[in-house]
Order: structure tokens, then C-alpha cells, then sequence
């Protein structure tokens, strides 16, 4: 997949629980791009009610305004399936955002590959080094920002050849 042209969605998934049958998505933030231009972005959570987890409760505290709240744990994937299409999906996480997503049949794979990055835990710190970019609480964006600034590196050594 060529990042700079094709259409493709960042996505990010917050559940509640690693194993899908445990647990259901807390949040899912994602963007919509064609190339590296932004299409639309999808950032939904389920309301606070639904959290018996205190520590995941308070990690997803950031950028309240931001966010569609629902209030139905199911509601959330079936509204994102119709968001997405058939769009392929770069994922920040592989397993359970994979397992997950099973129901989806869009092509799904790691972004970081692309980023010339292998995943791994300190994956972020990495990226933000790499890139210089701000933290951010939106890890889609960091992602989003350095597919950007990789496709401006590629322009820059092809006027450069």
C-alpha cells in the first residue's frame, strides 16, 4: 500500500479487556485518509458507567469534548464497521485489536512497517524521537504526523536524485 496515495484508516482501539469474549471497546479513535489528506476521524467511547476499572477509567480521561459518547458497549464497533467500509485498516496494535476486529474483513496490518519501526512496547517513544514530534494523548495523530513526514522525506530524495 502506497501511504501517500491510497486510501487507508489509522486505528486505534482501547478495550476492556485483551480477549474479546472478557471484555468489550472502551474507545476506538481512528482516521480516515486518502494519502496523507484527512478524510474524517472517528473518535467514539462508551460513557463512563460502563467502566469498572478505575485505571483504564482515568487513562481515557483526556480530550473529553472530543470524543461521541454511547451509551451501548455494542454500539460503538457496529458504528465504526460503517465507518470504515472497506477501507484498509493500520493498526496500532496487533493481537487483540486484531481479534477484535475479526468481524471486519478489511485488510488489516501493523503501520510500522511502514515507518521503516518494528512494534514493540516503547514503540511511541521511538516514534516521537524519530520524528520529533509533541506527546500526544491521540496516538492515532503521532501516527497520522509521521507518515507525513515520511512521505515529505521520499519527495525531498526524489527531487534530491
Amino acid at each position: 500500500m502506497n501511504l501517500q496515495k491510497d486510501n487507508y484508516i489509522i486505528v486505534e482501539i482501547i478495550p476492556t479487556h485483551s480477549n474479546p469474549e472478557k471484555g468489550f471497546i472502551a474507545q476506538i479513535s481512528a482516521l480516515k485518509l486518502n494519502g496523507i489528506k484527512l478524510e474524517d476521524r472517528f473518535d467514539y467511547r462508551v460513557e463512563d458507567k460502563f467502566l469498572e476499572n478505575n485505571d483504564l477509567k482515568n487513562m481515557i480521561q483526556y480530550d473529553k469534548k472530543s470524543f461521541t459518547y454511547v451509551n451501548n458497549i455494542y454500539f460503538i464497533l457496529e458504528k465504526f464497521k460503517k465507518w470504515a467500509k472497506d477501507y484498509p485498516l493500520l493498526l496500532l496494535e496487533e493481537s487483540y485489536t486484531k481479534d477484535y476486529l475479526k468481524d471486519m474483513n478489511n485488510k488489516k496490518e501493523l503501520v510500522y512497517p511502514y515507518l521503516g519501526l518494528e512494534y514493540e512496547t516503547s514503540i511511541f517513544d521511538k516514534i516521537i524521537d524519530k520524528y520529533k514530534l509533541e506527546l500526544s494523548d491521540h496516538l492515532v495523530d503521532l501516527i497520522y504526523e509521521a507518515i507525513i513526514y515520511e512521505g515529505n522525506n521520499k519527495k525531498k530524495a526524489n527531487q534530491e536524485e
